[in-house]
């Protein structure tokens, strides 16, 4: 007879939580400076965790918009969106907590990183790729342009219509929701870069907050623009 599923086994909690490994442990040093490590490395695991979870829900809906012709999945697929767009805020928060993260501490232990850098991570450039940026359109957005013009409509005349668009606004609505989170979680890593580290370099051979300003870009410039005109219109309409 198989022993009786627990909270504790199905989460896998004693190989989860043996995962942190603060490498200033195993040197002699303050107390806080172990537990500050620990602290960083929680913190990226669980964006990792995180990200994992965004990846599969926006490949899941890039699925739905590729093999869909009708609004069968639309609900699904708001939902889906909305989540995301959620789980994007949660990333964000979790940056706003390593603002406690004491410089000392910091300085103490990032020699111990070696060339480990968040510019690594490939989950992170995967999302990149799948919600792309400012000057080009990703899969997501391109797989949704795709399935609004096979379902006969077009873009620009949902984003026009607002609110009586339905289901189709309301995934603008989603995909905008996320791009902003997307732009606001870059912002917020930047601040933390700068106020940790000035303008060190980073320790994967970035140049650290410069890299990253580099990289900073709030995507679905379309859906931006044809929200603009939409503005414009309502303005004039209005006047």
């Amino acid at each position: 007879m198989t022993d009786e599923l627990k909270y504790q086994n199905y989460l896998e909690l004693d190989t989860l939580l043996s995962l942190q490994n603060p490498r200033a442990a195993g040197s002699p040093g303050l107390k806080s400076t172990v537990l500050s490590e620990q602290f960083f490395i929680i913190a990226h695991q669980a964006s990792e965790l995180w990200l994992r979870q965004i990846i599969a829900d926006l490949e899941a809906v890039i699925d739905a918009f590729t093999t869909s012709d009708d609004t069968s999945h639309a609900e699904w697929v708001v939902d889906l969106l909305q989540r995301a767009g959620e789980l994007v805020r949660v990333l964000h928060t979790q940056l706003t907590a390593l603002d406690r993260l004491p410089l000392r501490d910091f300085a103490a232990f990032r020699q111990l990183l070696g060339t480990a850098s968040g510019a690594q991570s490939e989950q992170f450039r995967r999302l990149a790729r799948l919600i792309g940026n400012a000057e080009q359109d990703g899969p997501l957005y391109e797989s949704f342009a795709a399935w609004v013009t096979r379902s006969g409509h077009t873009v620009s005349d949902i984003a026009r219509r607002g609110i009586g668009a339905d289901v189709y606004y309301r995934i603008i609505e989603a995909l905008l929701d996320i791009g902003n989170g997307y732009w606001r979680w870059q912002v917020s890593h930047i601040s933390l870069i700068t106020r940790i580290m000035g303008n060190h370099a980073g320790t994967g051979g970035t140049s650290g907050a410069g890299h990253l300003v580099n990289h900073c870009t709030l995507p679905f410039a379309e859906l931006r623009e044809l929200r603009s005109q939409a503005h414009v219109g309502l303005s004039v309409a209005s006047s």
